[in-house]
């Protein structure tokens, strides 16, 4: 188990812990790094390092602080999690999709896409701090539920209760929270919504549909008298597992569409990097109709045109368009592949950008193309013609034209 729990740690790669040893470091003593290792979760002598505090910018100015365990600890971390999966795995609840295998980001909005279109009202929570706020007790006692294993729980609790060392060495104890960047959190984080979300609500709401990825959530209603009710219950519910709905970002939204007309102050919400509103579709007859359809959101296309104008493709004029295209290409394939999933025609104008880019790059390499910029826009429209697949944009018609 723990060569195999090195071996998928090592595959998700990952930065260096507080003891400043890399997967690569780790790896020039192998053998006597796992061996250690095993023996000390064997005996129960494992103890696990302070977690690495990096801070994060938000959107919104603030940050976030993620936890980066040590290397030795990511792959201790693995091994519980290979043990505990595969029990509670069986009785997660079908709407929760995050971190699960056989469940994807893209099926939760893809079923919640099919969902607005049933009911007319939707729920968007928010938890507040969801990772930084679990209560241990709580947590220990839902795993517990599914797994008397000793070792399993005793290492939980410690990676739960290790400290958080800040950028200037200083320790800070915990007493809530796991960390975003262990292993096992999202797992933890699972089993604990699990039983104080999924299953209350299966209990006590069984006809009221939902989605849950990690902390973000959907919950749709019928009416709206209903989703204020439900938004009540839900508050009070997560207060008793020490949890809080953010009271900004929890909105009830109306979705409205050809069919349901009536003006409401909330009409989009954002779910998985998608932004979900009325917009134009066309049916199977040719005919255009109003219907509330996700899209790539606002944020991620912000997120998308600053890694692009980051990658600074202009400047590097000393290598090749075969070069760049090596470089960028699984990048935007798998920008496409997922915000291109729903509504694709949203894609098309962020992922022009590589291609203006491009004209800068043609400018700035070949002197004789500086001065104009539709003769940089002809020569790649001529590149593009030879090799329509050498770029991921271009296989998608986004390309320079030749004329």
């Amino acid at each position: 188990m723990v060569w195999e729990a090195y071996l998928r740690v090592k595959a998700n790669k990952g930065a260096a812990g507080v003891d400043e040893i890399s997967i690569s470091k780790f790896e020039e003593k192998l053998k006597d790094n796992l061996y250690k290792l095993w023996n000390r979760m064997a005996s129960g002598s494992y103890m696990p390092l302070p977690v690495r505090a990096v801070s994060i910018p938000k959107d919104n100015g603030g940050e976030r602080i993620l936890g980066i365990p040590a290397v030795v600890d990511r792959i201790a971390e693995m091994v519980v999690t290979m043990c505990l999966e595969p029990l509670v795995e069986p009785y997660f609840h079908p709407d929760s999709y995050g971190y699960r295998p056989g469940k994807s980001a893209l099926d939760a909005v893809a079923t919640a896409r099919q969902r607005c279109w049933k009911t007319d009202w939707v729920i968007d929570l928010d938890i507040k701090g969801f990772f930084d706020n679990l209560d241990h007790q709580l947590v220990m006692r839902a795993v517990r539920r599914h797994t008397d294993c000793r070792w399993v729980l005793l290492y939980i609790e410690r990676w739960l209760k290790a400290p958080l060392q800040r950028a200037d060495g200083t320790l800070e104890n915990r007493d809530k929270g796991t960390p975003q960047g262990g292993v096992c959190s999202p797992l933890l984080a699972n089993i604990f919504m699990h039983h104080a979300f999924d299953e209350w609500m299966r209990q006590n709401h069984p006809s009221v549909l939902f989605e849950r990825y990690a902390d973000d959530a959907l919950v749709h209603c019928k009416t709206e008298q209903q989703a204020k009710l439900m938004c009540t219950a839900i508050e009070k519910r997560l207060a008793q597992c020490n949890l809080e709905l953010h009271p900004e970002k929890t909105q009830i939204v109306y979705c409205k569409d050809d069919d349901r007309r009536k003006k409401y102050p909330k009409e989009r919400f954002d779910f998985l990097g998608y932004t979900f509103r009325p917009r134009r579709a066309k049916n199977k007859h040719g005919k255009y109709f109003v219907s509330f359809l996700p899209a790539i959101s606002n944020k991620a296309k912000s997120k998308i045109r600053k890694a692009i104008r980051e990658w600074r493709i202009h400047l590097i004029t000393w290598t090749s368009l075969e070069n760049i295209a090596a470089k960028i290409n699984p990048i935007v394939r798998g920008w496409y592949q997922y915000y291109g999933r729903f509504y694709k025609s949203e894609m098309y104008p962020v992922l022009r950008n590589v291609e203006s880019y491009l004209r800068l790059w043609t400018r700035r390499k070949y002197k004789r193309l500086a001065r104009h910029g539709h003769n940089a826009r002809r020569h790649l429209g001529s590149v593009c013609k030879r090799t329509p697949k050498l770029f991921v944009h271009w296989e998608l018609g986004l390309g320079s034209p030749t004329e």
